[in-house]
C-alpha cells in the first residue's frame, strides 16, 4: 500500500507546486511588461534571469535597454499598458523550471529626423526584420512606424532566482544570445528554441 501511495503523493506535490507557481508567474510577467511600458530599466533588470544579467553585465544591459528605447535616431514606446499573456506549459528540466510566455505587443517607433519616402521604405524592411513581423505601417504625419508584433519571454526558476520567476526576453538580441550561451542543446531542444 505504501509503495502505491508514494508515487501519488509525489505527483500531488509536484502538481501543487506548479499550480502555486502559475499566479506568481503571471504576476511577474505583468510586472516585467509594466516595467518595459514605463521604461523602468532597473526593474527590468531586477526581474531578469540573474545568470543572464551576470553574462551581459548590469551596466551594459542598462545601456543597451536605454539605447533600444531612445537614441539619436528614434524613440521606441509600447502602445498598450497591459496585454493578455499566453502562458505555455511549465516544464521542469533537471533542477530548472521554464515557461514560455507570449503576447501581442504593438510598439511605435518615433523617428527624430523627418524621413523621406526612400528612408521610410528602408526603415520598414529593417523594422520587419528586427521585430519578426510583416505588419509595419509608416505614418508620415507622425514620422513614426506602427509595428504590430508578438513578444516572447522565457520565464526561468532555479537556485539563483530564490524561488521567483525571472525572465529572458527572447526578442532582445543580447538576451537571446545570453540564453544561447547559458543553456545546453538538450534544454534548447526540449524548449523548442533553436538558433
Amino acid at each position: 500500500m505504501k509503495t502505491k501511495f508514494l508515487p501519488f503523493l509525489l505527483l500531488l506535490i509536484a502538481f501543487n507546486s506548479l499550480s502555486q507557481n502559475a499566479p506568481q508567474l503571471l504576476s511577474g510577467t505583468k510586472k516585467l511588461f509594466t516595467a518595459n511600458y514605463e521604461m523602468d530599466f532597473e526593474t527590468i533588470i531586477s526581474l531578469s534571469y540573474p545568470k543572464m544579467v551576470d553574462t551581459i553585465g548590469i551596466d551594459v544591459m542598462l545601456e543597451k535597454l536605454d539605447k533600444c528605447y531612445q537614441n539619436e535616431d528614434y524613440r521606441l514606446r509600447y502602445q498598450l499598458e497591459s496585454v493578455p499573456f499566453i502562458t505555455h506549459k511549465i516544464q521542469k528540466i533537471g533542477a530548472l523550471s521554464f515557461c514560455m510566455i507570449t503576447c501581442r505587443n504593438p510598439v511605435r517607433y518615433f523617428f527624430e529626423k523627418k524621413l523621406t519616402t526612400e528612408e521610410a521604405t528602408t526603415k520598414i524592411a529593417w523594422l520587419q526584420e528586427t521585430n519578426h513581423t510583416k505588419d509595419v505601417v509608416f505614418e508620415p504625419k507622425r514620422n513614426s512606424f506602427n509595428v504590430k508584433r508578438n513578444t516572447t519571454f522565457l520565464a526561468v526558476m532555479d537556485e539563483t532566482t530564490s524561488g521567483d520567476w525571472k525572465f529572458i526576453n527572447l526578442d532582445d538580441t543580447n538576451q537571446a544570445a545570453a540564453f544561447q550561451s547559458l543553456f545546453d542543446e538538450s534544454v534548447k531542444k526540449q524548449l523548442g528554441i533553436n538558433k
